[in-house]
């Protein structure tokens, strides 16, 4: 696990050879571009585009797919791109115009089918219309000297108003009808109606192109993606500049390239001032730690990379507060009927290995605790050898979690002092290293009555103070050093508080094992209580008690699991955030509705 060594990389030439460089940079896929365009024009061409995702859902949620046609000879991507497009933006300008004629027609229905005299026919005199309830009828012919009804209901009088202005404090809101007469509106209704015919016939006739538009997905997000990409780059009429940051390995193939295609090419360390991007290099099982650390923040690229150790802790964290083998046996025949599927996308081959890893940590630490669906075997049983830890045993399972939570803000204090070259920065870290190694071992000395672990503890917990109050801020003038080393203490019941939050792994594996028990004994006492048809009533209580609470596990597992990992961890261990790598490249291959 490592943050990869960053190079800022220029490239200059011809601005007739622009897409050229464009096209290879995009296919090597190592550099990302840094924005030298200026202004709202740059910024705008830099947004994704969703246009050919969004032509292909138009064409794939059509009912009636026409005959597929499979000879690519006649295809072109892009311009059935913009047919469906324009085909999807006419029909929906069309429904909606539809929607409001059909309103707008409902509205006028009460006052008849007329014509409006122009205004100097009327004097300067205009119509307003008002839907008025009958009891506040009386308001109207106080407010409005010139009205009349022109229909009425059980409910509402149909009143028209004639006045220049429109009449103030009516007692209800007028009416909108428009200009045009009824007639004139369901005349462009039939049209709108007829074109919309129209629009769907032509949506008919592109589905044709259904499944080599499919094909062609990656080539078309590819070249909107490079069509953006030319927007970040300097250019004039002469020549164009590119600058990015690209992984120190691929500088020779980069620089080999640009020999060839007469490119000036030019690479340089990154200074204090600059912000090169975080690209975090694992092993491919540790892949979906990358996903699980970046859910929450992108490391400092002058930090380090936990997502190995976000991982593990997550695995186990999940293990824990599920707590039951049998829901893990469902996870994981759920994990293998979607295998095969899942391997058909990059993300889904990614977090493949994490789910394997929690369906088998689950299965460890259930067989651990000797929960099976809330049943625990017997101890003369095979199941029940593997059983070491009982859930019931509070003190020990309570141990068990603080001990968990120690080691890990231990350990980020440890990665968090190795990112630094020079010793005096790690001596703060360290310290805290000490404060809490050395509570942990006064508390536990305390309560289990071990002298020996008493001194060396209040020892240990002193030296780390010492180097707190010294080093948090090593460069700082001398009051201002100690002022800062003693804010830095400050953090002590923060570290009391970070370290008692893992508690709520044994809380909630208790919970769940003892809503698992619950639902055993609800189903059990239905079961006897109602011979015969008790029995189904008992397999519902089963079914959906163990259901919700596999479901309320997986849930915990994952939000807690995450938790413990992005706040507790992170807090110790990363101090800076930085920005994820995402180089120019070439889109991945995932298949269409596999």
């Amino acid at each position: 696990m490592s943050i990869v060594t960053m190079q800022k990389v220029t490239f200059i030439g011809m601005t007739a050879d622009r897409d050229i460089l464009l096209t290879d940079l995009q296919k090597m896929g190592c550099v990302q571009i840094i924005p030298l365009a200026s202004g709202s024009a740059a910024a705008a061409k830099t947004a994704p585009t969703t246009g050919a995702h969004e032509a292909l859902k138009f064409l794939h949620n059509y009912p009636w797919r026409r005959r597929q046609i499979l000879d690519p000879e006649h295809f072109d991507a892009v311009d059935v791109q913009r047919q469906t497009l324009e085909t999807r933006n006419n029909l929906h300008n069309l429904k909606d115009e539809r929607d409001f004629l059909i309103k707008r027609i409902q509205d006028m229905r009460p006052w008849g089918d007329f014509v409006l005299p122009s205004l100097a026919d009327m004097g300067n005199l205009r119509v307003w219309f008002y839907v008025v309830p009958h009891k506040m009828l009386p308001k109207i012919q106080a407010l409005a000297p010139v009205w009349d009804i022109i229909k009425h209901d059980n409910r509402f009088c149909y009143v028209v108003v004639i006045s220049k202005d429109e009449p103030s404090e009516m007692p209800v809101p007028r009416v909108h009808l428009g200009y045009k007469s009824r007639h004139e509106l369901e005349a462009r209704l039939d049209e709108v109606e007829l074109a919309i015919e129209d629009a769907q016939a032509e949506r008919a006739h592109l589905t044709r192109w259904h499944d080599l538009f499919s094909q062609n997905l990656n080539q078309l997000e590819d070249l909107a993606v490079c069509q953006s990409a030319a927007g970040q780059i300097y250019s004039n009429d002469s020549a164009f500049a590119l600058q990015g940051w690209a992984p120190a390995e691929s500088l020779p193939v980069l620089d080999n390239y640009s020999k060839k295609q007469a490119f000036y090419f030019a690479s340089e360390t990154s200074t204090p001032e600059d912000n090169p991007p975080t690209f975090m290099r694992n092993l491919s099982w540790f892949g979906a730690g990358e996903d699980l650390v970046t859910f929450y923040m992108t490391p400092g690229y002058r930090t380090w990379d936990p997502s190995a150790i976000v991982f593990v802790s997550f695995v186990i964290f999940f293990a824990m507060i599920l707590a039951d083998a049998g829901y893990a046996a469902l996870m994981g025949l759920a994990l293998l009927f979607r295998w095969k599927k899942m391997g058909y996308s990059s993300s889904g081959r990614r977090f493949r290995p994490l789910l394997l890893s929690v369906v088998g940590a689950s299965l460890i630490f259930g067989a651990l605790v000797g929960s099976y669906f809330g049943v625990t075997p017997a101890p003369e049983s095979w199941p029940g050898k593997f059983q070491l830890l009982n859930m019931d045993d509070t003190d020990r399972m309570m141990m068990i979690s603080v001990v968990i939570g120690v080691f890990h803000v231990v350990l980020a204090n440890i990665m968090n002092a190795c990112r630094y070259e020079h010793w005096q920065d790690r001596l703060s870290s360290i310290g805290w290293i000490g404060v809490v190694s050395g509570g942990f071992a006064l508390a536990l000395g305390n309560s289990l009555s071990i002298a020996t672990l008493q001194e060396p503890g209040v020892a240990l917990m002193v030296i780390g103070a010492l180097l707190i109050v010294g080093f948090t801020a090593p460069e700082a003038k001398p009051l201002a050093r100690f002022l800062g080393g003693l804010e830095g203490l400050t953090k002590l019941s923060g570290a009391l508080g970070d370290i008692l939050s893992y508690l709520r792994l044994f809380a909630l594996g208790l919970g769940s094992a003892s809503l698992a028990i619950e639902f055993n004994s609800m189903a059990a006492g239905v079961y006897e209580g109602y011979p015969g048809i008790g029995v189904v009533f008992a397999l519902l209580i089963l079914v959906l008690g163990h259901g919700v609470n596999l479901i309320l596990g997986i849930a915990s597992g994952v939000i807690h699991g995450l938790r413990l990992n992005v706040i507790e961890f992170f807090n110790w261990g990363l101090k800076e955030e930085g920005t994820l790598y995402q180089p120019f490249k070439q889109s991945e291959d995932n298949s269409w509705n596999r």
